[in-house]
């Protein structure tokens, strides 16, 4: 089945636009975005944050694409996790994903957290240069980093920067996502 046609997803995204906690497009083309994530994340992560989760995406869609992987879904709202509580209760895959209402930039430098997962995803929490820092912040050494892009024919918004400071390798871009392999921490 593809992700686009999950009903389970569909019903979970078409509540939040109900809300107003995601956007308009077409739940189909949200879907199939997330998946993106779920592709480009490598074969032998097993572990995975989702930075500032909201309504669930792309974190819910990894989680279904992609069993294999622990996901952990973070948001800074109570009213978000909540909802986000019972969507992972709704989909069955509570052994799978844990969420946590919290700030990223709080939890990076937590023992348990800082530098724990295999991977770490973000489609659209901040901006660019820290959400980069910040997912670095939570991935282990030669772990990485999925971000949603702007559409292709958008100026290079990497160009300019210094990817060794960050500890970072140069972005390869994966239809509308740029993978990012941690290269030191």
């Amino acid at each position: 089945m593809r992700p686009a046609d999950h009903p389970g997803l569909r019903r979970i995204f078409g509540e939040a636009q109900k809300i107003g906690s995601l956007g308009s497009a077409p739940l189909s083309e949200i879907i199939e975005h997330a998946a993106s994530f779920a592709e480009a994340l490598p074969s032998g992560v097993t572990s995975c944050v989702d930075l500032g989760s909201g309504a669930g995406v792309p974190g819910l869609v990894i989680a279904v694409v992609r069993p294999e992987i622990q996901m952990t879904l973070i948001d800074r709202r109570a009213k978000r996790t909540d909802t986000l509580l019972r969507s992972v209760q709704s989909l069955g895959i509570q052994d799978q994903v844990e969420v946590i209402c919290g700030d990223v930039e709080v939890l990076r430098s937590q023992d348990h957290y800082a530098h724990a997962f295999d991977a770490a995803c973000a489609r659209g929490f901040g901006p660019p240069l820290q959400t980069l820092r910040w997912a670095v912040g939570l991935v282990r050494l030669g772990g990485y980093v999925v971000v949603s892009e702007p559409p292709p024919g958008s100026p290079d918004r990497w160009a300019d920067v210094d990817m060794g400071s960050l500890g970072v390798s140069a972005p390869t871009r994966l239809g509308p996502v740029a993978l990012f392999h941690v290269e030191h921490i």
